[in-house]
């Protein structure tokens, strides 16, 4: 078998993230060949740090490699992951698979909270089946990094499920912490979104991805998301909220708090939280509520490491646990992050699928169904709440 070629598409932080799990991939004969960015400096920066080649351009970069690891931001990935299929190259794509952008007319004055969330729903639904399309025609294998569905919580879930062939009658999963970290997040046009697709994007995917087992488990097939019931809000925007200075406030026109009721079509149902509300680190879990069995999956903040620091500087510099305001006080340490939030597993998963040509366990199918169900619940929390369906596409 040939050695797989990588080219990475974007130069931002998620990049670097991405390149150092790769390094501890075994077992797979691959190679990261090269970077393109368009953005010409912080390739020749990225690749120069790291001993690999600047791509010209993204067609450049297709020319060269089997596969394409999508970093850019997801108003990007749509153009990114058709061209790649159409080239015939494996795709690698963080999350989320791609958001709703304005037109290069309305970038300006754009404001996602008054914008039409039915003309998103629209568009999206749109850009999704040209996705699934050349996908499919151009026979390439795509791996969606949703980190949630790696950790070994779910996965052991996952192993349950399949043992006992366990009923999922009702699950709820939720991320949340003190605000993002990166400053275009207040901006629809940039972010695409608030914290449904942020944030919620994660125990969405998880979630659908336990019913996928089931289905797949019992019937043969996935049991998929059918419909959304979801409300929005920017607490941190109301009259009299309070600001202290712990929480970030500076939203512009996206959500700071989310939720989501799903059904899916055997009849059972899925409740989203999704928020920047939270202090403390991230909020991370799923509970699964079966006929069989009960599950708390807690990912953040995990308890295997708890230490106290009467406030000495000494930590200082120490990986801790993501979001956490201070080192001081009782500590939920994070032992390996990238294993224990499954960005480990998602790499290794992805380049192994590519290796034996077969689906990885987050799939393009996935992807899809998380994204038509997020853009379905802005339009249901632009409607206060009314049942928005959701697309059935491919499969």
């Amino acid at each position: 078998m040939k050695k797989m070629k990588i080219g990475i598409a974007g130069a931002g932080f998620i990049s670097s993230h991405h390149f150092e799990c790769m390094r501890r991939v075994y077992g797979v004969d691959f190679e990261i060949v090269g970077i393109f960015d368009i953005i010409r400096e912080k390739s020749l920066e990225f690749a120069k740090k790291r001993g690999i080649k600047a791509f010209d351009t993204f067609e450049q970069m297709l020319s060269e490699v089997d596969i394409v690891d999508i970093c850019t931001p997801p108003f990007a990935h749509a153009g990114n992951i058709i061209d790649a299929a159409k080239a015939g190259k494996h795709i690698m794509c963080e999350k989320p698979l791609l958001g709703y952008s304005p037109p290069k007319e309305e970038w300006e004055h754009f404001n996602g909270s008054k914008a039409s969330k039915e003309a998103m729903l629209k568009s999206i639904v749109s850009e999704l089946k040209k996705i699934h399309k050349a996908a499919e025609e151009n026979g390439v294998l795509f791996a969606y990094f949703e980190n949630f569905v790696y950790t070994p919580h779910v996965q052991k879930e996952a192993q349950i499920i399949k043992k006992t062939k366990a009923q999922l009658l009702r699950m709820m999963g939720e991320e949340a912490h003190k605000g993002n970290h990166a400053g275009y997040s207040s901006y629809w046009k940039y972010a695409c979104g608030g914290s449904l697709i942020s944030t919620g994007s994660h125990p969405m995917g998880g979630i659908f991805y336990l019913k996928r087992v089931e289905g797949e488990t019992t019937t043969g097939k996935p049991i998929r998301p059918v419909s959304v019931t979801a409300r929005t809000h920017t607490l941190t925007k109301l009259k009299g909220y309070r600001d202290e200075g712990f929480l970030r406030s500076d939203y512009h026109d996206v959500e700071d708090y989310g939720f989501a009721h799903v059904v899916f079509e055997d009849g059972t149902v899925g409740d989203i939280f999704a928020g920047a509300t939270v202090l403390g680190g991230i909020n991370d879990y799923i509970d699964v509520y079966a006929n069989n069995h009960t599950s708390r999956l807690t990912i953040n903040p995990t308890t295997l490491i708890e230490t106290y620091n009467p406030g000495t500087r000494e930590f200082d510099g120490i990986d801790i646990n993501y979001g956490i305001s201070t080192n001081d006080g009782w500590l939920k340490i994070s032992p390996d992050e990238n294993w224990m939030y499954g960005y480990l597993a998602e790499m290794q998963d992805a380049l192994e699928s590519f290796a034996a040509k077969r689906q990885p366990k987050s799939c393009l199918q996935l992807a899809i169904d998380t994204t038509a169900a997020i853009y379905a619940a802005y339009l249901s929390a632009e409607k206060a709440g009314q049942e928005v369906s959701i697309e059935r596409i491919g499969g």
